[in-house]
């Protein structure tokens, strides 16, 4: 077997344990706001609200609230949650790495560090048993900050004890990568198949030989 190179696995959430896609909750609540579906998801995801959201600066109903008033929502916040949820699945990509994860956890310390709000935090806890492997999450509303802020990873780090050089950290975002390699940890963009093979490569081709 292999000498290991790092003692911890650091894990993205969305698009690498499970796929979302914000456009599904847009679409969804066209029909109760004048807003267009550009101005839809431009308000909602690429504002501020979303990151007082995402670091635990406001509650779920204050970003209801907030998100009611700027989109002129004509909903309440029961019908709304559904929907809102609703913006998850899964590939069998997810599955597959999912699966290669539960079998190295003997090996290593995994921990999980997402990017994400409270609600959507609450309804995955319920659908995802695979987050109960990870031996720490690290979430954004609950630290308080998002990726690619230093402080987010230094959490994650020092919530098992394990020092940069020793971390390998998985992602979607290439841009939250090369954050990360800045710090001096070490990953692989989650874009498909191939980076799938390059994570097990890294991180020892026994243990792909064992899941085969």
């Amino acid at each position: 077997m292999a000498e290991k190179k790092y003692d911890l696995i650091m894990s993205d959430l969305g698009n690498v344990l499970i796929n979302f896609d914000h456009r599904i909750v847009v679409r969804k609540i066209l029909d109760y706001t004048p807003k267009d579906e550009r101005e839809v998801y431009d308000l909602v995801f690429d504002s501020g609200i979303t990151s007082l959201y995402e670091t635990g600066k406001i509650s779920s109903a204050e970003f209801f609230n907030r998100l009611k008033e700027m989109i002129s929502l004509k909903m309440d916040y029961k019908t709304f949650l559904p929907m809102w949820e609703d913006i998850f699945f899964e590939t069998p990509l997810n599955i597959e790495y999912q699966g290669f994860l539960r079998g190295v956890k003997d090996r290593y310390k995994l921990v999980m560090i997402s990017n994400i709000n409270e609600s959507h935090y609450l309804y995955l806890e319920k659908k995802m048993p695979i987050l109960k492997e990870f031996d720490k999450l690290i979430l954004s509303y609950e630290v308080g900050f998002r990726k690619p802020a230093p402080q987010i990873y230094d959490a994650a780090l020092e919530s098992v004890g394990v020092s940069r050089d020793r971390a390998f950290y998985v992602d979607d975002r290439r841009d939250l990568i090369e954050s990360a390699e800045k710090l001096g940890i070490k990953g692989v963009t989650f874009d498909g198949e191939e980076a799938f093979q390059r994570i097990q490569e890294e991180l020892g081709s026994d243990f792909s030989k064992r899941l085969s």
